[in-house]
């Protein structure tokens, strides 16, 4: 019809929303190539994930381009310009069908891990944009919010890694540290008591409810394995929705005396018995609660924050679980209701997130909560032949957490601390002092006496003027450090080789292994002809003997005899401690308790600041527009205009 028209074919070697099924008869991507042609494409291109198997000899046009998938949207771009019908053919196996395959010993499991070195991470949030990936989870830290890799739910697709940020390291070989001997995690408890199970009448209903990718389903045919054994009737439904890995997913089990017990396998509206909540946003949506028979229904849920898809595109998203304990606790009542944090919990204790749904099944079995023989539950296990030990003991944990929780969670208060847990909060002397320590490795005792001057002029004048509160001190102490230790190639250095990092890697790795850090240094680096980012580049362990020699010529930080220090973003960051300086001068001059709140506000714009070069700028941009807002509200509430630009310059 001569439409200016881009099809996009996506080929994932797998049917849409089947579970993983195959094509009906035989389809390639060369055979779509030579169809597309045939019916009158102008162009043809295709882009892949390995473009290295598309050559001439396996059968690819010689007219047809193939590109790795980093150029996909550069390609887009060039096709929707030329005129007429194209096509673009999206290659790259299924996510979901590759991880089966490598569980199941179908394909190799590559044995390599992305390790995110959190002190270096700014979390900006680049490598959640490049990915679109779940498994890169928010860190709390006491510097901020960080990125994590969660190992478990890992895919392997590494797309995190082009991410443009220096804290990417790649693990290659070895195998991932389960459990710690930190902890006294093999200690046997004398007594745990056998739970008293509750009575079948008519027929006993189980929702169980978590996101895709995580064995829900798999607790659920365990659990009719269990019924089935001892000869019991059960029914079971799976909810899974699309086939998308952290997609919400809900199980029906009703479980009867007799299979003539079972009339339905869907559970009515507030017909369950019990609810195993794996997921908090999933169990307290509409169809949990719908479920849930107030004073009633016993509910066990899992009160980790597992963030949603929607983080990938909002690094500030904050998750609202307060909301939804409250939800749920308004329609099935506190009483019925336990939460516990059992994703940190069953990582500790079995060193795998996948436990987590065993480990609470274990907790409500201990509960008296379900209605079937210990016995039968890991006879099933054995049944399904996989990971049997390891479930065996999520589920002994579970229970032991049920019995005597406060002593497990001495027993794996380390290391649960590491595992994406906010630290306890700092008063004020102590925030201060421990960035003060930290500048003196950063730089020197002149570059902390800066910090200080500042911090303690601040403190007195709200002292003074706000008696009783600290929120404008703690703002700039907090936000003055963070500009002031600004990661430059001498701080990257300092933070991978002080010992930190290695002490990280080797408490969540053993056996063999080598490390690939992913880097763009400054000086050897290319830029994307298209992007401008500088393009990474994969250094050996010896770059931590580099790292090392050069982390030791700090001193040379902001002096004429820098190497780094004439880039463009080496001047922005300096030019950025000096206009926060001159900010905080000049709310020190108008500051009283009518505009108190508003001159915290502005204190804390360097939290938007993040990243590195390019994504650091884009941060920095939008900063200072959200700043300039903010100072024209406080100067118009002092009547004090602008103070004058410093004179000094950043060179």
């Amino acid at each position: 019809s001569g439409i200016n028209i881009t099809y996009k074919i996506l080929f994932n070697d797998a049917v849409a929303m089947t579970g993983g099924q195959g094509f009906d008869g035989p389809m390639t991507v060369q055979s779509i190539i030579q169809q597309m042609f045939a019916e009158g494409a102008k162009q043809v291109t295709v882009v892949s994930d390995d473009p290295d198997k598309f050559t001439l000899s396996s059968g690819i046009p010689a007219n047809v381009k193939v590109y790795d998938r980093k150029d996909l949207d550069i390609v887009q771009r060039e096709m929707r310009e030329i005129e007429g019908v194209t096509v673009l053919i999206y290659e790259q196996v299924c996510a979901a069908e590759k991880r089966r395959r490598r569980k199941r010993g179908i394909i190799p499991d590559p044995p390599r891990r992305i390790f995110i070195n959190d002190d270096v991470c700014e979390g900006c949030g680049d490598c959640g944009v490049k990915s679109n990936c779940v498994s890169v989870l928010p860190l709390e830290t006491q510097f901020g919010r960080k990125r994590v890799i969660d190992q478990s739910a890992c895919n392997k697709d590494y797309s995190c890694a082009n991410g443009l940020c220096p804290s990417f390291v790649s693990v290659i070989g070895g195998k991932m540290r389960k459990n710690s001997s930190s902890a006294n995690l093999s200690e046997e408890w004398t007594f745990l008591p056998e739970p008293t199970l509750p009575e079948i009448n008519g027929t006993y209903n189980i929702v169980l409810t978590g996101v895709g990718g995580t064995g829900l389903v798999t607790i659920g045919a365990l659990l009719g394995m269990a019924a089935h054994i001892e000869k019991r009737g059960v029914g079971i439904l799976d909810m899974i929705g699309l086939a998308q890995k952290g997609g919400a997913v809900l199980s029906h089990l009703r479980i009867g005396n007799s299979p003539d017990d079972i009339h339905s396998p869907r559970i009515a509206s507030q017909g369950a018995d019990l609810v195993i909540g794996g997921d908090l946003v999933v169990t307290g949506g509409q169809k949990t609660l719908s479920v849930i028979k107030p004073g009633h229904t016993k509910l066990v849920v899992n009160s980790y924050e597992l963030i949603t898809g929607d983080f990938t595109k909002n690094a500030d998203m904050l998750f609202p679980s307060l909301q939804i304990k409250q939800s749920i606790q308004k329609i099935a009542g506190t009483n019925q209701t336990e939460f516990l944090d059992a994703s940190r919990l069953a990582t500790a204790l079995i060193g795998d997130t996948i436990a987590t749904n065993i480990f609470m099944l274990g907790f409500a079995f201990q509960r008296g909560l379900i209605p079937l023989e210990q016995s039968s539950i890991e006879k099933a296990m054995e049944i399904n032949g996989l990971s049997v030990e390891s479930n065996k003991l999520a589920f002994l944990w579970g229970r032991r957490t049920a019995h005597d929780g406060k002593r497990v969670r001495e027993l794996t208060g380390s290391i649960v601390a590491g595992f994406g847990l906010k630290e306890p909060p700092e008063g004020l002397d102590e925030l201060i002092q421990h960035r003060a320590d930290v500048l003196k490795d950063y730089q020197n005792k002149a570059y902390v006496q800066r910090y200080l001057k500042l911090v303690e002029r601040v403190r007195t004048l709200e002292t003074d003027r706000v008696p009783g509160s600290v929120a404008f001190t703690e703002a700039v102490a907090s936000y003055y450090y963070k500009l002031l230790a600004y990661k430059d190639e001498y701080e990257v250095a300092r933070l991978y080789t002080n010992g930190d990092f290695m002490k990280k890697i080797r408490g969540r790795f053993e056996g063999d292994f080598k490390l690939k850090l992913h880097l763009a240094p400054p000086i050897f680096s290319k830029r994307d002809p298209h992007t401008g980012e500088p393009i990474k580049t994969a250094y050996g362990s010896w770059m931590l003997t580099a790292m090392k020699f050069l982390s030791r010529f700090k001193f040379l930080r902001g002096t004429a005899f820098d190497p780094f220090g004439k880039t463009v973003e080496r001047k922005m960051e300096r030019r950025l401690i000096l206009e926060y300086e001159q900010t905080i001068e000049e709310l020190l001059r108008g500051f009283s308790k009518k505009n108190h709140v508003l001159a915290v506000e502005i204190a804390k714009i360097p939290e938007q600041i993040r990243g590195y070069d390019l994504v650091k700028q884009r941060h920095v941009e939008s900063a200072k527009s959200h700043e300039k807002l903010l100072l024209e509200e406080f100067r118009n509430s002092t009547g004090i205009s602008a103070t004058p630009k410093i004179a000094e310059t950043v060179s």
